[in-house]
């Protein structure tokens, strides 16, 4: 008898030593998995009819939030982006950076030329990348170019020469565009 009161004991001490370590274990993979959480990005966006602003929050020390606005043109009835322009959220004393991305198969020869409208001759920039992804030209926009942009509301375009030379014209909008920006500047 006292032999099976003492195996009861050793009974109950082992699997309260096992529900402990199954608490430890359990609360350690719920710690792990809220510390994932909090180290992943944070990724929020909202809509300003034509244009999307989008930031995204790196867990730090310290955290570090990027910012920017961006329009997607996509093939004519496929679900393929064929470019992408983006502005980042502009930098004190630094011009604001528009960049434009294209498919490879663009002449860099021809600089990519964005209109805001049929009779605005534009504002050029070379192609100065290029990776599996795209093409990419950036523009330093100056004081003058985002006040026209701001002020543009309608259908613009971006032209700029394919690989075998012939002109090219894709559409961009600037509906919304005065609205994004706002927002970007406000984060």
């Amino acid at each position: 008898m006292k032999n099976m009161h003492c195996a009861n004991r050793i009974a109950a001490l082992l699997a309260g030593l096992l529900m402990a370590a199954g608490a430890a274990q359990a609360q350690a993979q719920a710690q792990a998995q809220a510390q994932a959480q909090a180290q992943a990005p944070q990724t929020t966006s909202a809509t300003y009819d034509d244009w999307i602003v989008q930031c995204v929050n790196e867990a730090g020390p310290p955290v570090k939030k990027t910012c920017l606005m961006v329009q997607m043109t996509q093939a004519q009835g496929k679900n393929v982006s064929v470019s992408r322009t983006s502005i980042e959220k502009p930098v004190a004393g630094k011009p604001t950076r528009l960049t434009v991305q294209l498919p490879v198969n663009v002449s860099l020869r021809a600089p990519v030329v964005i209109h805001t409208d049929d009779t605005d001759p534009g504002l050029s920039a070379p192609f100065d990348r290029c990776i599996p992804g795209g093409c990419f030209a950036d523009f330093d926009l100056k004081d003058d170019a985002v006040k026209k942009f701001r002020a543009s509301e309608g259908a613009g375009k971006m032209s700029f020469k394919d690989s075998g030379g012939r002109d090219t014209m894709l559409p961009l909008s600037f509906k919304g565009f005065r609205a994004a920006l706002d927002a970007l500047l406000k984060e």
